[in-house]
């Protein structure tokens, strides 16, 4: 498997419509990246839970997710199922995220996942992140929208599980259903594993990529 490395990773930007999105979609690279990294900036906007257990809920996974590094959390409180409704709101607070951060990489959900509110979102964040590598996270759930990513982060056994694990520990609301479960989580970090020979992974879509491969002089 052919490997690209970014080196002088400094500040991250991740963007999420519910608590939780995030540790599914990108818990164990968070974990990977942040690791040993105790001055990276970790910026994060999720645009529902405000006010609710959700958020605490949220506030203790991303403390993990993201340990050594600090995380700045701002939750909003725009109502699940119906974002798209609230487009303003929405690219208004990505829009003045962005106005104060100029992050190295920015996760975020991919567009073709098909629930609304998280196509809402990664319709927007090329928008207003122009000019950055954005990580479009996969998300396992019922709308069968599992496509071919095309970005692997590979992952050992040890880290697979450390993200299933802490996915049970701080969002016990989501207990109930019945997709949220270790196997699930687990079931699809082994296929993307497979598929670029390691235990486990995680994956993602990205548009645009620029190489920088000594045409500095070009633009």
């Amino acid at each position: 498997m052919i490997s690209l490395a970014l080196p002088g990773i400094r500040r991250i930007v991740l963007l999420a419509a519910h608590c939780d999105d995030l540790p599914i979609g990108a818990g164990a690279t968070l974990l990977t990246l942040c690791a040993g990294r105790p001055a990276l900036e970790v910026h994060a906007l999720v645009l529902s839970g405000a006010g609710t257990v959700r958020e605490d809920e949220e506030r203790a996974a991303l403390a993990d997710f993201c340990a050594p590094a600090s995380v700045g959390l701002t939750v909003l409180g725009l109502p699940d199922g119906r974002m798209p409704a609230h487009w303003q709101t929405a690219k208004e607070a990505v829009a003045e995220l962005r106005g104060r951060v100029d992050p190295d990489l920015v996760f975020a959900p991919h567009r073709g996942d098909r629930h609304q509110d998280h196509r809402m979102l990664a319709d927007m964040t090329p928008q207003v992140f122009r000019d950055h590598l954005v990580l479009g996270y996969e998300i396992v759930k019922w709308d069968g929208d599992l496509s071919q990513p095309s970005v692997y982060q590979p992952l050992t056994e040890e880290l697979g599980r450390r993200k299933a694990e802490l996915l049970a520990k701080h969002y016990p609301s989501q207990h109930g259903k019945d997709w949220y479960t270790e196997d699930a989580f687990l079931g699809l970090a082994r296929l993307r594993g497979i598929q670029q020979h390691a235990p486990y992974a995680e994956a993602f879509h990205v548009e645009k990529l620029a190489l920088g491969l000594g045409m500095e002089d070009i633009r």
